[in-house]
């Protein structure tokens, strides 16, 4: 139990780390990650080692292979950005706590649960905050969006009371239809955030790697394109001599929903709550 209670200290270390960082600069160095990785699995291959039984070793091996995977996933499919992806490529040394892959496997389903259900409310919590502080910019945001959605609402609204009404006769239209109608709604509301609340104006010379782009950017002859995984250091080169603003969009910093998640995963292992086990 020391060598895990040992894997648990490191992890919150360097997490707490990476929260402060992320927060106070929008990103998470590689270094932390890669770091906490080589940590990991040093400790797991000394212990296993001196235990003279390489399970411990290969458990954290396997997880770092299946989250390896899963930050991949999430990063392609755009849910995260490079520092989270590898934040959680890194808490794949972590979590297996036992050495046994089924005990393991059962712990990072409960991982997952848990992570997107504080990843969810997270979320939540955080637009509402952005919308206060912006509230007269995403007012007006919000009636452009649904201005220019307005056929698609008013369709999703008629039939969303059309299924309340078919709840009386199955009750599971009702709740289809309220579901349609929080999900539309939802959209607006996370459309009318994103640009209200997350576009600024920034100075080029404040520029860093991995900044995003708000809207392609023309240099000459030359696109700068607004993708996914940022502007890098030639980009920005360029930006600085043709431009003295540019328009970025900021993500939410992401990282105490790891933070918050493994307290969690911690407390729920040990107290033996298990949310699901796909053995059982």
């Amino acid at each position: 139990m020391y060598e895990v209670i040992f894997l648990w200290v490191l992890a919150l270390m360097f997490i707490i780390f990476a929260v402060v960082q992320d927060i106070k600069t929008r990103e998470i160095c590689n270094w932390i990650s890669f770091s906490l990785i080589i940590a990991a699995l040093g400790f797991r291959f000394f212990y296993s080692l001196f235990e003279n039984n390489f399970w411990f070793l290969l458990q954290g091996i396997i997880g770092l292979a299946i989250f390896f995977a899963l930050g991949n996933i999430l990063y392609y499919s755009r849910i995260f950005a490079g520092g989270d992806a590898k934040l959680m490529i890194a808490l794949g040394t972590i979590l297996p706590f036992s050495s046994n892959f089924s005990s393991n496997l059962s712990l990072f389903f409960n991982f997952m649960m848990i992570f997107l259900a504080i990843g969810f409310l997270y979320t939540i919590l955080s637009s509402i905050v952005l919308c206060l502080k912006n509230f007269n910019a995403f007012k007006r945001e919000f009636f452009k969006q649904f201005k220019k959605n307005k056929k698609l609402m008013i369709f999703v609204l008629i039939f969303s009371i059309f299924l309340l009404f078919l709840g009386f006769i199955e009750s599971l239209s009702a709740l289809l239809g309220v579901f349609i109608f929080f999900i539309s709604y939802l959209y607006l509301y996370s459309k009318a955030v994103d640009e209200a609340c997350m576009v600024k104006k920034i100075r080029t010379e404040k520029l860093r790697e991995g900044d995003w782009l708000y809207s392609d950017v023309k240099i000459g002859r030359k696109m700068i394109k607004a993708k996914w995984d940022g502007l890098t250091n030639q980009e920005i080169k360029e930006l600085k001599k043709r431009y003295k603003e540019v328009k970025i969009r900021e993500g939410v910093p992401f990282s105490p929903v790891f933070l918050i998640s493994l307290i969690i995963v911690i407390l729920f292992f040990l107290l033996k709550i298990n949310l699901w086990n796909p053995f059982w």
